[in-house]
């Protein structure tokens, strides 16, 4: 595979340059901008998770993966830009299942546990022997590419559903955090959609939408209670 191949997937880019997506490349300053929001609220809340102060450090890293791949736009540039979002995510579920679900991390650990097994068995199943008809040619993505959130749209709707049934005092945060990233994502999904009428697309919003969620789910972690203790 070559790691510096071009990629050229968004309305704003039209040429090969650094600065060919300078809207899309600056905008992921809202994820850095989330990530100061949360490190004043974790130091001013002298918070003790490591975890959590992880958590604030690659939403930092999410921004810069981002803008390296809006500027550079090559494979390696485009695993710089997915990689941090989902270790992110996964990392977000494990510290908010403790935190706001009081699961203990024990159970936790074997849950994904039992879930990864439950995928990679499902997995093999799909893949089980080859098919007599030859594949049909690959049709556009209508969601374009969009449907690799889909299990972040699960997970962020189960936490919804979760706080709300407990009446957690950070639950309308959550439910506002989740229209912001539906919002996100429909930013992204139409952008490829649209380029005729609006040249500039709409991807910058993607990141300006999902920088303010990363903001406001830090925070709901941040101005929960803490395991063990009360307010």
């Amino acid at each position: 595979m070559d790691w510096t191949a071009p990629i050229d997937i968004y309305c704003e880019r039209l040429g090969p340059a650094f600065w060919a997506e300078p809207v899309n490349a600056i905008s992921n300053l809202s994820f850095i901008l989330a990530a100061i929001w949360g490190w004043f609220e974790a130091r001013r809340r002298a918070e003790p998770n490591p975890l959590i102060w992880l958590l604030i450090a690659l939403a930092a890293v999410i921004g810069v993966g981002s803008f390296l791949f809006h500027t550079l736009a090559n494979r390696w540039s485009a695993l710089a830009d997915v990689l941090p979002i989902w270790i992110f995510v996964a990392l977000y579920v494990l510290v908010a299942l403790n935190r706001l679900g009081g699961f203990r991390p024990g159970r936790i650990i074997a849950g994904l546990a039992a879930l990864i097994a439950a995928v990679a068995i499902w997995q093999a199943m799909g893949e089980g022997g080859p098919s007599a008809a030859p594949a049909p040619p690959p049709r556009p993505d209508p969601f374009n590419g969009s449907l690799q959130y889909l299990p972040a749209v699960v997970a962020f709707l189960f936490f919804v559903v979760l706080m709300q049934f407990r009446r957690h005092p950070m639950r309308n945060w959550a439910l506002t955090g989740f229209i912001v990233f539906l919002a996100s994502l429909t930013a992204r999904t139409i952008d490829r959609d649209i380029c005729g009428a609006m040249p500039l697309g709409t991807h910058f919003l993607w990141h300006v939408l999902n920088g303010l969620m990363i903001g406001i789910v830090l925070q709901i972690l941040l101005r929960s209670p803490r395991p063990g203790r009360q307010g």
